[in-house]
């Protein structure tokens, strides 16, 4: 029964590339115009920025810093000296006897250059920043689930588009055929060969249908106002849009071995894989180089001294002590051998990230696969659907023209006349909402197995 289904698919609506959901120009257009004017993705884009700027700043710290440093200083001071008392030889005079206090003022002036670089880390720096690589990888495969978003929501939203319309001209269709009968059934009446309540059937049945067309109209014009919103075209680009409603038939065999959510957490598992080794790697020395050119010079300094067993002040004056220039190169090593069990602490949470991913992959995994087979049933039964909606839409058509025939010949009555129209009405727009309901059920089916945009196919 499945492969009688395709085939009447296939013979009414045309061949099907496998595979593939194919679109016009005008409507990849359109969701070009959509993912580009979508607030989520822009800002998704910007946080993705972000994510690479922090890994560049995790590497920059291999990149030698380079710091200069300026210093201008006028001192002044008082301060006590107790010296131990010198007797003098031959006259045994003493000096320095008590404590004497003096003062001093002096400038200082201070320039250097600073240069400091991480020679090893142990790995803590490349992996952390591959840990950030793996995770805006992740990131970014997660938001792509926005833009399928985005691409089935355009591609629903003509979908429904052309449903309106196909209901606009069921309407015409209908309001013709009825205004004929109401031509024959006022002829008729005039004749004597028919009644008034026929013709007022006819014209009730008219008026629903411009009620019907009313609401069509509504309709379409709120859709329109949402694909506006959407894509930024105008009313006239959206009503020009080329695009045709026909059944998406996968012939593919397809699995979730692309799906976002498995990538993502594929990358998120290889991130917690670099934390881990980035923690297990403090237990190693850091060790960075450092070299320093400096101008230090003291100037105009005064120190006063009195000497209470001369009864006198020493002035004791510097005009420049200059040290220029100043140069310093080493290495530096530093080693925390214990830290209070904090980096065992960190290991071990690292550890317990890993295994939370890794549950949740696996987990995923099975889940995705249920999904995908769900959408798969869901897409069969959908392709049966489409093929009763078309037998019922032909019967609807034959019955239509049969009881139309049998009117005039006074074989059925006015209503089952009106009911035979509607029925046409009912099946042939069910039949365009069951297309519709196909299609969805197909682009379930493609986003359960990957990107989206990938099945995507532009018509020549």
């Amino acid at each position: 029964m499945k492969k009688i289904t395709l085939a009447i698919t296939l013979i009414l609506f045309g061949t099907i590339t496998k595979a593939q959901i194919l679109i016009s120009k005008d409507l990849d257009y359109a969701i070009g115009k959509a993912l580009q004017k979508n607030t989520e993705i822009r800002n998704q884009d910007l946080e993705l920025q972000k994510l690479e700027l922090e890994r560049k700043s995790v590497l920059a710290k291999y990149i030698p810093k380079i710091e200069a440093a300026g210093l201008y200083s006028y001192i002044s001071s008082d301060a006590k000296l107790d010296l131990a008392t010198l007797n003098l030889p031959v006259t045994g005079y003493p000096v320095f006897a008590g404590s004497s206090d003096f003062s001093t003022n002096a400038n200082i002036l201070y320039g250097g250059l600073t240069a400091k670089a991480v020679l090893f880390s142990g790995g803590q720096i490349l992996n952390g920043a591959k840990a950030l690589k793996e995770k805006n990888t992740g990131t970014a495969f997660m938001m792509e689930n926005q833009k399928d978003e985005v691409i089935k929501d355009i591609i629903g939203s003509f979908d429904r588009l052309k449903l309106l319309e196909t209901a606009e001209t069921l309407i015409d269709n209908s309001e013709k055929r009825l205004n004929k009968e109401k031509e024959r059934v006022e002829k008729a009446i005039s004749e004597g060969l028919a009644i008034p309540y026929d013709r007022d059937k006819i014209k009730l049945s008219t008026l629903e249908l411009a009620s019907k067309r009313a609401d069509v109209q509504n309709k379409r014009k709120l859709l329109i106002l949402k694909i506006k919103q959407s894509t930024n075209l105008s009313e006239e680009e959206i009503l020009k849009t080329n695009h045709q409603l026909e059944p998406i038939i996968i012939l593919d065999s397809l699995s979730t071995a692309e799906r976002n959510e498995i990538k993502a957490l594929e990358s998120f598992k290889k991130a917690s894989e670099y934390a881990l080794k980035k923690e297990k790697g403090s237990l190693l020395p850091t060790v960075g180089a450092f070299a320093g050119y400096s101008y230090a010079s003291l100037y105009n300094a005064n120190t006063k001294v009195p000497i209470e067993q001369l009864n006198t002040t020493a002035n004791l004056k510097l005009n420049e002590l200059t040290l220029h220039p100043n140069w310093m190169l080493g290495v530096a090593v530093k080693w925390e051998l214990f830290s209070g069990f904090e980096r065992k602490h960190k290991i071990d949470e690292a550890k317990i990230g890993l295994a939370q991913v890794e549950n949740k992959l696996a987990d995923t995994k099975e889940k995705v696969d249920l999904e995908l087979e769900k959408n798969k049933v869901e897409y069969n039964t959908t392709l049966h659907k489409v093929d009763i909606a078309i037998q019922r839409e032909k019967i609807a058509q034959n019955n239509n023209e049969i009881a139309s025939k049998q009117y005039r010949l006074g074989l059925i009555n006015v209503t089952e006349r009106l009911g035979a129209e509607n029925d046409i009405y009912k099946e042939s727009l069910n039949k365009v909402e069951t297309v519709i309901e196909q299609r969805n059920a197909a682009i379930e089916v493609y986003r359960a197995s990957g990107k989206l945009s990938n099945f995507i196919k532009i018509q020549n």
